[in-house]
């Protein structure tokens, strides 16, 4: 998959948290276990070398830079005995582990298995517990595939507990959210407006910012590295594949127009269909602007286009204009999502704030959109991960996730802002 595609937009429906202690295995004078699967729980927090962390575990590490940071959330405070399960271990090392204290531990040459580490103590909420080198005689410290803690009585605990429909990459990509706008069915909406500002140092890369939302598609902005941003534009073939070269010629995305610089080309892997963006590097602390139109052509197909306003420019850019075959439909389900797309950085935290939504008739007239039912995707409706939140505040909506912060918003829940007033001044007919 091209790491810079967001993940399909669909509607979280029922809420459920996976909660229940997992009683894996016994260890000596302990009643209960649980093991914490390193393969979809761990992050590599320092440390310039990019160690592997695969499916299995800790696979490389050996740099002594290098740190792991293994996050679980409990919903009480409770003393465990944490033991590490060792994949292999090539040559002597020495490692520490910190949770509410730190603790070394020599391991020897040939050790697999579990072997235990000491007693420590989990905090109501979110826990990181900490892995770094200290010495070794061969090229990595360690090779580790679980984290397991012993308790007494009953422990609940949130992670991504296992790798079911691949499980670990979306549940270390974090949990996405969505904010889906009440928009009137007594009409036919064309145009979709809104605003997005992203709070500068909660852009981590690896975040997508969608600000229009559409059932067949997608319109925002992202951080793509250190050194290249871009705003994206993509729309859904009617033909369902996630292979672009199996869509038929006459279910292909058409290009209609693009701006000035945009590439154009087709996705897959997550649905397919036709993709356009532009590099553009947008700024965190700036409020960008937004503006979307669909409408049928009457002849059996749908017209999609996407404009986007920089405050420094204060002229709208055309990112493209799509032809979507098949499609007879005006806008429908405007929303907003917040994603990551990068696995390696899903402990990070990003927020965007998303303000002043307007739609507009097929006559050009404008209603504000003041409502918004707050989502989460699998991994945050599974109680996987629950660094998630969402809704109103300050006069705008926001969407928050990564970060392994505390305190989730209700999932399914529903939001109002106060209206704004600040209807959308544009002159349709100039816009490029």
């Amino acid at each position: 998959m091209k790491y810079f595609l967001p993940i399909a937009f669909f509607f979280a429906s029922n809420v459920f948290f996976d909660f229940t202690a997992v009683d894996l295995k016994k260890h000596e004078n302990h009643a209960n276990s649980i093991s914490i699967p390193l393969g979809g729980n761990t992050y590599q927090t320092a440390g310039g070398t990019q160690e592997k962390i695969g499916e299995t575990g800790i696979l490389t590490w050996s740099n002594a830079a290098s740190e792991f940071s293994v996050y679980v959330n409990s919903t009480v405070e409770k003393e465990v005995v944490i033991y590490l399960d060792i994949i292999t271990q090539e040559a002597d090392s020495e490692i520490s582990i910190s949770l509410n204290n730190t603790q070394d531990i020599s391991l020897k040459k040939g050790q697999t298995g579990s072997i235990e580490v000491g007693q420590f103590k989990l905090a109501t909420g979110y826990n990181e517990i900490k892995l770094r080198g200290i010495q070794k005689s061969g090229h990595h410290f360690a090779q580790l595939k679980n984290l397991t803690l012993s308790y007494e009585g009953e422990l609940n605990l949130a992670f991504v507990k296992d790798n079911e429909s691949n499980r670990f990459y979306w549940g270390r990509r974090g949990p996405s959210v969505h904010l889906s706008y009440t928009l009137p069915d007594s009409k036919n909406f064309k145009w979709f407006y809104s605003e997005v500002t992203v709070p500068v140092g909660l852009d981590p890369i690896g975040s997508y910012f969608m600000a229009n939302g559409f059932a067949e598609g997608y319109f925002g902005i992202q951080v793509n590295s250190e050194s290249e941003r871009r705003i994206l534009f993509s729309v859904w073939s009617p033909y369902k594949t996630d292979n672009p070269g199996e869509i038929p010629a006459e279910e292909k995305i058409g290009l209609l127009a693009k701006g000035e610089d945009v590439y154009t080309g087709e996705f897959g892997n997550e649905g397919s269909g036709g993709q356009s963006y532009l590099k553009y590097n947008w700024k965190a602390g700036k409020t960008y602007r937004f503006l979307n139109s669909v409408e049928p052509d009457g002849k059996g197909n749908t017209i999609y286009s996407a404009y986007f306003m920089d405050p420094d420019v204060e002229e709208w850019m055309l990112i493209a204009s799509f032809l979507r075959p098949k499609t007879d439909t005006w806008y429908k389900r405007p929303h907003s999502f917040l994603e990551n797309f990068v696995p390696q950085s899903g402990h990070l935290e990003r927020t965007a704030n998303y303000g002043n939504q307007w739609a507009a008739d097929e006559n050009g007239n404008w209603i504000e959109l003041t409502e918004a039912r707050f989502t989460g995707d699998d991994i945050a409706r599974r109680g996987f991960r629950m660094d998630y939140a969402g809704g109103e505040k300050s006069g705008e909506f926001y969407l928050r996730n990564g970060g392994f912060f505390d305190m989730p918003e209700v999932l399914n829940s529903m939001h109002q802002r106060e209206p704004t007033g600040h209807k959308p001044e544009i002159e349709f007919h100039k816009l490029p």
